[in-house]
């Protein structure tokens, strides 16, 4: 982390700034609104949000609870969770009466909701999606082409038959690299 992130010893601010500002989007508020509602000014969290405040835990715990986000989700930086399974990969199980094989890829997590979606891209302009709601996940399934899907800032090629998973709460993309690129899209809502 580079120096004028992190005083010796002291929060990264550089990392705070911008938790705070992408929590305070997501969350759909205002500025004075998150400062009334973690009793601390306003000029607070401007201060915050710009890299140039001091925060004490206190301040930090208020705003995770206002927020409704972890405390260390404001100060690390964000990682995101991104899955991969090849085609031929992952585990299989066949059918004893039928040519069949069911790979699972991701199975589906306690009181979550799912939209699917059959995709169909060509090359040229990519999809470029702004974040979604806090908590969407994608799943892709490429079926046919090839495509770079993912996170915007690292997206991942892909083949038919391989699998991505990634956070649809932050900029992704869909770009098709040939003709009739198609994919499945599992958008799930957690």
């Amino acid at each position: 982390m580079p120096e004028d992130e992190k005083p010796a010893g002291g929060p990264p601010l550089a990392v705070i700034a911008a938790s705070l500002q992408r929590e305070r989007r997501r969350a759909g508020l205002s500025l004075a609104e998150v400062a009334r509602r973690a009793g601390i000014a306003k000029s607070t969290l401007s201060q915050l949000e710009s890299g140039t405040g001091n925060p004490s835990v206190e301040t930090l715990w208020a705003l995770s609870v206002t927020l409704d986000v972890p405390f260390a989700q404001l100060v690390e930086p964000p990682r995101p969770q991104v899955q991969v399974i090849r085609a031929g990969e992952g585990p299989a199980f066949a059918a004893e009466r039928a040519d069949y094989v069911a790979t699972l890829l991701a199975s589906s997590p306690p009181n979550t909701r799912r939209d699917i979606y059959l995709v169909t891209a060509q090359p040229g302009s990519s999809r470029d999606s702004d974040p979604h709601m806090p908590g969407v996940v994608e799943h892709v399934v490429l079926s046919s082409g090839r495509a770079l899907v993912g996170v915007a800032e690292e997206p991942v090629e892909l083949a038919p038959g391989d699998y991505i998973a990634y956070p649809g709460d932050i900029a992704h993309v869909f770009r098709a690299l040939e003709p009739d690129t198609r994919a499945v899209l599992v958008q799930e809502h957690r």
